[in-house]
């Protein structure tokens, strides 16, 4: 099986680290290297470009991809978003001049020449919005196309908004959210390599599931249980064992990062003793 996965850019290490949490871990990481071993038996992981990733699963190249939603919005493949993954966050944006008073697109010239790597988004949205624009095809380096004099204004990813400042530019209109998405091919399930690519969905959900949560484990008095479990969270319930010393209860519970501390301080007044909180690495449902 091969997954193929970012070489370059603001999603490569997450993808990394993604595919670490989940047990798939690169076995070498040489930057020239596009196909790299993993200690699963048969899984590669192929570097390419973000871009590039939606057709290279499209055409059965790889049999699972990381990239952006973006770009396979860009590309129009034939392929299907398994996973929305929690890391990636940033949106496409029509950006102008600083200096230009322009309070919507309503108010653009006519004619204006937008730069963009994100043409086919570019062209739905000046379409959409009866825009009469001439898109500029770009690889990269957007934002430095105004100061240049090649372009009016761009389409681009932004994050912070902080490149965009720096060259002089302004958001004057949001199109698209993005985020990073697991992708197949759209007849992925009669493959003959269904069952790893659901094993791999399944870890990385099982991840995604365990980020913010902690596991706690606390000793209880007989007398103290029933105030101690009114104020427990859990997935379903929690779980109590009854210790060798008959009058002492083992409860055991998850919790989110956010709720911790109050909790903690809760249980501790209701007579909870001995309490351990450890990190959930999966959380498969």
């Amino acid at each position: 099986m091969r997954i193929a996965i970012p070489n370059k850019g603001r999603l490569q290490q997450p993808t990394i680290n993604l595919l670490q949490l989940t047990g798939i871990k690169p076995l070498s990481m040489d930057e020239r290297a596009l196909v790299i071993p993993t200690n699963w038996d048969g899984v590669e992981l192929i570097m390419v470009r973000p871009e590039d990733i939606p057709y290279i699963v499209e055409s059965g190249g790889a049999d699972l991809g990381i990239t952006g939603h973006d770009y396979v919005v860009e590309s129009n493949t034939s392929v299907v978003e398994l996973l929305k993954l929690d890391f990636g966050h940033a949106k496409i944006a029509l950006a102008i001049p600083q200096g230009w008073d322009v309070k919507s697109v309503n108010g653009l010239p006519q004619g204006i020449r937008i730069a963009t790597k994100y043409y086919n988004i570019a062209m739905n949205y000046v379409q959409g919005r009866g825009l009469k624009a001439k898109l500029v095809r770009v690889s990269g380096a957007a934002e430095v196309m105004p100061y240049l004099g090649a372009a009016d204004a761009i389409i681009d990813v932004v994050s912070t908004g902080t490149t965009l400042k720096l060259h002089g530019l302004k958001v004057l209109d949001f199109i698209m959210e993005t985020y990073a998405v697991i992708i197949a091919p759209r007849d992925w399930m009669k493959k003959p390599t269904a069952e790893e690519l659901n094993i791999v969905i399944t870890m990385a959900k099982g991840v995604i599931a365990a980020k913010g949560k902690k596991l706690i484990f606390m000793n209880v008095p007989d007398d103290k249980l029933s105030n101690v479990l009114s104020v427990l969270p859990a997935m379903l319930a929690p779980a109590i064992t009854k210790l060798c010393r008959h009058d002492v209860w083992e409860v055991i519970t998850v919790v989110s990062d956010d709720a911790l501390p109050d909790l903690v301080a809760k249980v501790k007044a209701y007579g909870a003793k001995d309490l351990v909180i450890v990190n959930i690495e999966k959380v498969i449902e």
